[in-house]
């Protein structure tokens, strides 16, 4: 079994793509006051800095930090080669994330630990080659193993346990370190007095059980032994798709959470439309700013991807999910999705919401959007100096600095924030 996963990817994506930032520690995600971390480079790191950490706490353990918004297109593309190279080497794979998946290439059993280390360095030179990353390999007897071993072999490495020493490696190791085991059941270890994988696999199956339940208890006592026969199985479709956002101060008005709803439709029904499926349900998720969510979904007899209808009813649903406190977070996903488009979504879709009885939401929405201004982070082109990235923006005044993935670092210029010249950019230039 091999687990290959790619290093600190959405840093290292834009370290790749923007050479100035090559050495300097980088975070990606939100950058509001209420943003959180989705990935953080290991410069970052090395400060404390890491992901899942609201991007306040990460900017204070590092300072010197350039905190950047997601680039989702950039990221998706450089996925789908490394998955390119990685299914080339082993046809059958179970993707875990856009950077990181299982494998059990069929040359690779019952081989020894020098022919698995060959196997995995071929493959981290083809990979670093299609996509200038560097992936991390783990192999062992099971997934377990073989995930733990990856990250042992970070940064930029391989780690191969070899048959028989899986105990070796497991033991010591906090028992936190085992793929599902989670805070509640650490919570309940501890009180017994277990902390390490070896002092778990030494408990009383009956002890496990007691604690941790039968089903979950007896499988998470079997990986701490080492024993994990789990095969790579091929991941289904998505079953559905869907987009969120957690706005930088709470809404208070019906107005602005629709055109919140509105923007987050079209953000879904894109990936729907890509999917080559149309869907059946429209679920709305609203959280307030006491925290509690409320969701709400319809679900038509018909499947459909007309963005007006889908937009609609997600407003509609959106408007009587809200709670009495303002709204942090909205959401919008489309489920029961299949390959058939058989019609309209809900018949009176197109129909005004009776709470605001005006012109399609969406005509609305669309006019009334105002282009927002330049961020950090944003690519932009200028027809004298090619493709760059904004570096900072404000007080009328925007610096880009201009580079790709092939000129190394570039130079920083700065223009009015109205300049004619300076225009948006498709992110995917930066990879050229």
């Amino acid at each position: 079994m091999v687990h290959l996963d790619l290093d600190s990817f959405f840093a290292s994506a834009e370290q790749l793509t923007r050479p100035t930032l090559r050495g300097r520690p980088v975070l990606v995600g939100g950058l509001g006051p209420r943003g959180i971390v989705a990935g953080a480079s290991g410069e970052a790191k090395a400060s404390g800095a890491r992901s899942a950490m609201p991007m306040a706490q990460a900017r204070r353990a590092c300072p010197t930090a350039v905190a950047l918004p997601p680039r989702t297109a950039v990221y998706r593309t450089l996925s789908e080669s490394f998955f390119a190279v990685v299914r080339a080497a082993a046809p059958v794979l179970e993707q875990v994330a856009y950077d990181e998946t299982f494998a059990e290439p069929a040359a690779l059993a019952g081989a020894p630990v020098e022919a698995v280390h060959a196997w995995a360095e071929d493959v981290r030179a083809q990979v670093r080659e299609a996509t200038g990353l560097a992936v991390s390999v783990g192999a062992g007897s099971g997934k377990q193993v073989a995930k733990i071993a990856s990250g042992l072999a970070k940064p930029d490495g391989v780690h191969v346990v070899g048959h028989g020493d899986e105990r070796a490696l497991l033991d010591p190791l906090p028992v936190r370190s085992l793929w599902g085991i989670g805070p509640v059941a650490e919570t309940a270890l501890a009180r017994a007095g277990v902390t390490t994988i070896a002092a778990f696999a030494a408990m009383p199956p009956a002890e496990v059980t007691a604690l941790l339940g039968s089903a979950v208890g007896t499988a998470l006592h079997r990986l701490a032994q080492g024993i994990d026969d789990r095969a790579v199985t091929e991941r289904g479709e998505a079953k559905q798709v869907s987009a969120e956002t957690t706005f930088d101060t709470d809404l208070s008005d019906v107005a602005a959470v629709r055109r919140a709803v509105a923007d987050l439709a079209a953000s879904a029904h894109r990936r729907l439309v890509a999917s080559q499926r149309a869907a059946r349900t429209v679920t709305v998720k609203v959280r307030g700013g006491d925290f509690v969510t409320h969701t709400r979904s319809e679900t038509s007899s018909v499947a459909s991807t007309d963005l007006p209808a889908l937009t609609t009813t997600a407003q509609r649903l959106a408007v009587d999910a809200l709670p009495d406190a303002g709204v942090r977070l909205v959401g919008v996903s489309y489920a029961g999705l299949t390959t058939a488009v058989q019609g309209t979504l809900f018949e009176s879709a197109g129909e005004p919401a009776p709470e605001e009885p005006a012109a399609p939401v969406v005509e609305e929405v669309v006019e009334a959007a105002p282009e927002r201004g330049w961020r950090t982070g944003d690519d932009a082109a200028h027809p004298a100096h090619g493709h760059g990235w904004v570096q900072g923006a404000g007080h009328g005044r925007v610096t880009v600095r201009f580079e790709t993935r092939s000129t190394g670092p570039g130079r920083a210029r700065t223009f009015a924030a109205d300049d004619p010249e300076l225009t948006r950019a498709d992110p995917l230039v930066s990879l050229t």
